[in-house]
């Protein structure tokens, strides 16, 4: 993505460096038993896997509904937790579509009209593209770990895998809809399996499963994440990671209006 200098070498090493501690600490978690703070950094990991300090990424997204399917092909970049761009590559009579995210603001840019439109906060729940994801799963504007309250609700094995589960609850005025969140993650490797997602009466609103583990950059990953509706579980959103570059150089300026419209 770009031409690495003495600085980005740099960079990229001192990141590496963080990654390893983070896993070290962990894998002792595993060990020596799991404190708070651990379940947080656990929960803080895997909320930033598929992110890193920044990334660049190609994608596919496969929308099944009751009536009707399509396929996207999505280019995204990010950088840290409060910037990202969306842009739609295919289909062609789609691309140029694109979300923009930056710090805690939200555009959609419409290439037929020519608009720019920025997404209130009532409407980041919204239908993304007609998938089953929401605006704020795209851009994830809430962040696990600063909205909710963490606790082990399950600790051994599940299936011959043994796993913590986390039960995380809204902190009281956090700005998030769902009244509980279930997270199953494997100890041996950090890697998360499933997201069970719940409403505020309890009631299981949608599950996420993560798949197809790979080695991309230099990093283990879910390749896949697939979305199922509770109301109609013959309906699936999935995403598919092909390519994925961590720890790229860009910088906030990056993240604009003007980059938004671009067409690249």
């Amino acid at each position: 993505m770009a031409i690495i200098d003495r600085h980005e070498r740099r960079r990229r090493v001192l990141s590496a460096l963080r990654v390893s501690v983070v896993t070290l600490t962990l894998s002792l978690a595993g060990v020596l038993g799991l404190s708070a703070q651990s379940a947080r950094d656990i929960v803080d990991q895997v909320d930033r896997l598929l992110r890193g300090e920044s990334s660049w990424s190609r994608v596919t997204m496969e929308i099944e509904t009751e009536h009707w399917s399509r396929s996207l092909g999505l280019e995204v970049w990010s950088l840290g937790v409060d910037y990202a761009i969306v842009r739609v590559l295919e289909p062609l009579r789609e691309a140029g579509t694109a979300t923009l995210m930056a710090d805690e603001e939200v555009w959609n840019y419409l290439p037929r009209v020519d608009r720019t439109i920025k997404v209130p906060p009532s409407l980041m729940m919204g239908s993304w593209m007609g998938s089953h994801f929401t605006h704020d799963d795209l851009v994830k504007e809430s962040r696990m770990i600063e909205d909710y309250d963490i606790e082990i609700g399950f600790e051994g094995d599940r299936d011959g895998v043994t796993v913590w589960e986390f039960e995380l609850t809204p902190k009281p005025e956090a700005p998030v809809v769902w009244g509980r969140v279930v997270q199953q993650v494997r100890k041996d490797d950090m890697m998360p399996t499933w997201a069970r997602y719940y409403d505020e009466d309890g009631g299981l609103v949608r599950t996420i499963r993560f798949g197809e583990l790979e080695v991309h950059d230099g990093r283990l990953i879910p390749t896949t994440l697939t979305l199922r509706p509770e109301d109609n579980p013959s309906e699936s959103t999935t995403v598919t990671y092909h390519e994925i570059d961590f720890d790229i150089d860009i910088d906030v300026d990056f993240f604009s209006l003007r980059n938004l419209r671009a067409r690249r």
